[in-house]
């Protein structure tokens, strides 16, 4: 893991071939299946379907079955290298998202 948080190359590029690899098992096939996006919950051709980590190889996660689910493209392209958090965090109203010096620290 880098100081940024980031994996280092060697992880990543374990990781993509153990993805290659899990993706080729019947597990993965019947996971996909249905045609469901993990994200969304549209209805896909198995085909349209891409295999998501739900915490990033890039921020050193793994390619293992608890890992992994069926996501649309739409839905895999626009989470990045975010958890499933951090895109919730993000979706909140600003009102909302407050620091706790903004909730009434008036006792002294």
């Amino acid at each position: 893991m880098n100081w940024d948080g980031r994996a280092d190359e060697d992880h990543i590029k374990r990781e993509r071939a153990k993805a290659r690899e899990l993706k080729a098992s019947q597990w993965w096939k019947q996971q996909i299946g249905p045609g469901l996006c993990h994200h969304c919950g549209g209805k896909f051709d198995k085909k349209e379907l891409t295999m998501d980590h739900l915490i990033p190889v890039a921020r050193g996660g793994r390619s293992v079955k608890s890992n992994v689910v069926p996501a649309c493209r739409a839905c895999n392209q626009t989470r990045g290298h975010k958890l499933d958090v951090e895109r919730a965090f993000e979706s909140l109203p600003s009102d909302v998202v407050t620091s706790r010096t903004d909730e009434g620290d008036d006792e002294v």
